[in-house]
């Protein structure tokens, strides 16, 4: 007879036993390297022209960028159980300066800041692996006490790791990135985005208007000789005169076309050529030295004064202040703006007429030193120019971004510019950007008495016109011909119409 057998002892014990063991190891590796991925898990680096750090967080997936002290924006862009956090600290002046002075940097910003950001998460993953893996592996040695056991910690964090690798690049979400959430002062950011794609978008479609505008060389031709000679024989000198470009790169397409089509000896710019006069901005001003013509130039207030020596340092240009220059026989005198707008201590307020006066005063005294009045007296804001009266012919001025004509008390004749560049880009925020306008100018090469001016206007945005207007100017006789005083001493944009009671006009209107 065979004796009965036994079901034996239950393996579930052990079991359990083992599966103890490895989840205190589990908890034991996760925890060492916790806490020295919270302790040593980040890196600081440079990205674009920001210093920045980086750490991951065990507070899920996604990615945000903290722009203290404005807020921060989020992007769910992966899952998992790290959060990538980046946070930017400062602006390196240097690396920004050169940024700023290099258009070929300056124009692939967006790549140099996404090469530096993608060099900086992949050495980030391997410094956060390196701590993860130490702090685990040390934990471990700590607790156990067991030389094998920080190697196993070490290999379980190392899976866990491949495992967060695997789910971030399973779950990734490229398209994420153009929906950030934002939080902050940061929230607004969404409607100024919006704002300067639009005015990017208006004025690509702007200047390829102006360029289809202004290269219409034939149909300006045409229209101009349809208008009377600004002079009966003799021999004349063209000048064009321009103010107020405020840095649109149209604005100086119009400068260069216009001085090539209409033949001029000369360009006189009344000021204002950028809008704060900051190195980063001084980029389009060595454009002026291709022109191939002099250019004359005087500051206006927001010109600064590394502005007026960047001019100066073009192979053709002349910066007047309180001094002249002979430009084809004819000899201009000019003065600089004696205020700066971004620095408030130069009389950019109230008070400024009183500078302004000042200022007019002291090149009065300049111009009564010379052997001969000036032919033309160049300054920026038209105030300057009313000490001026009856002891100079004309003066060109700017900075009302408004064209009119008019002639002071004792009959000195003053010719304010518009906006050579429509009042730069800023005027691409409203519905319509302001017109471009320019004037050439015919002068006698013999007494440099002005004859004749072409004003020229480019329509804004939505227009496809380019309008040409011929004046003459007949002799002034006993003062004839003066507009109300209010119109050459006035500096307020828009305030009141121009007097153009100076002659006879014929106009041309070419679509482009």
């Amino acid at each position: 007879m065979s004796e009965p057998t036994g079901t034996g002892p239950s393996p579930w014990p052990g079991r359990a036993r083992v599966g103890g063991r490895w989840a205190l190891r589990v908890l034991i590796a996760l925890t060492g390297a916790l806490v020295a991925v919270l302790l040593f898990g980040r890196i600081s680096a440079p990205i674009g022209p920001f210093d920045a750090t980086l750490a991951f967080r065990p507070t899920g997936g996604g990615a945000s960028v903290a722009v203290p002290p404005l807020g921060a924006l989020s992007v769910d862009v992966y899952d998992g159980p790290l959060h990538l956090d980046v946070a930017l600290q400062q602006v390196d002046q240097n690396r920004a300066r050169a940024l700023a002075n290099d258009p070929v940097r300056l124009a692939g910003v967006v790549g140099e800041v996404s090469a530096d950001l993608r060099a900086a998460v992949v050495r980030l993953a391997w410094t956060t692996a390196g701590w993860a893996i130490a702090g685990a592996a040390l934990t471990s040695l700590v607790i156990t006490r067991r030389r094998r056991e920080p190697v196993i910690a070490a290999g379980v964090t190392a899976a866990m790791l491949v495992g967060t690798a695997g789910i971030g690049a399973a779950t990734w979400r490229p398209q994420a990135l153009s929906q950030p959430t934002y939080t902050g002062l940061l929230v607004n950011a969404t409607s100024l985005i919006g704002s300067a794609e639009d005015i990017v978008a208006r004025f690509d479609a702007y200047r390829a208007s102006l360029e289809d505008l202004v290269g219409n060389v034939g149909t300006l031709y045409s229209a101009l000789s349809a208008l009377p000679a600004p002079a009966d024989g003799g021999e004349t000198v063209a000048l064009l005169h321009v103010s107020d470009l405020h840095l649109n790169p149209a604005g100086f397409d119009l400068v260069a076309q216009v001085a090539e089509q209409f033949g001029v000896d000369g360009v006189l710019d009344s000021g204002d050529i950028t809008d704060w006069g900051s190195e980063p901005e001084n980029q389009l001003i060595t454009s002026v030295g291709t022109l191939g013509v002099p250019y004359v130039y005087v500051r206006g207030n927001h010109d600064s004064a590394a502005t007026a020596a960047l001019v100066a340092a073009q192979p053709n240009a002349t910066v007047l202040d309180s001094s002249s220059v002979t430009v084809a026989g004819i000899e201009i005198v000019g003065m600089s703006d004696p205020r700066f707008t971004p620095d408030k201590s130069t009389g950019d307020d109230d008070a400024g007429d009183a500078v302004l006066y000042e200022s007019g005063e002291e090149l009065l005294k300049f111009i009564r030193g010379l052997p001969e009045p000036p032919a033309i007296t160049l300054v920026h804001n038209p105030k300057l120019g009313r000490p001026l009266d009856g002891d100079v012919p004309l003066v060109l001025a700017g900075h009302t971004h408004e064209r009119r004509v008019g002639r002071f008390d004792e009959g000195t004749l003053l010719m304010v510019q518009g906006s050579t560049g429509g009042a730069g880009l800023r005027a691409l925020e409203g519905e319509y950007p302001e017109p471009l306008t320019c004037s050439v100018l015919y002068l006698d090469a013999e007494t440099g008495r002005l004859q004749a001016y072409d004003d020229i206007t480019l329509g804004g945005l939505g227009e496809t016109e380019v309008t040409i207007q011929r004046r003459t100017v007949p002799q002034q006789e006993g003062g004839d011909s003066t507009p109300d005083d209010s119109t050459p001493g006035d500096s307020t944009p828009g305030d009141g119409a121009p007097s153009d009671g100076t002659g006879t006009g014929t106009p041309a209107s070419p679509t482009g």
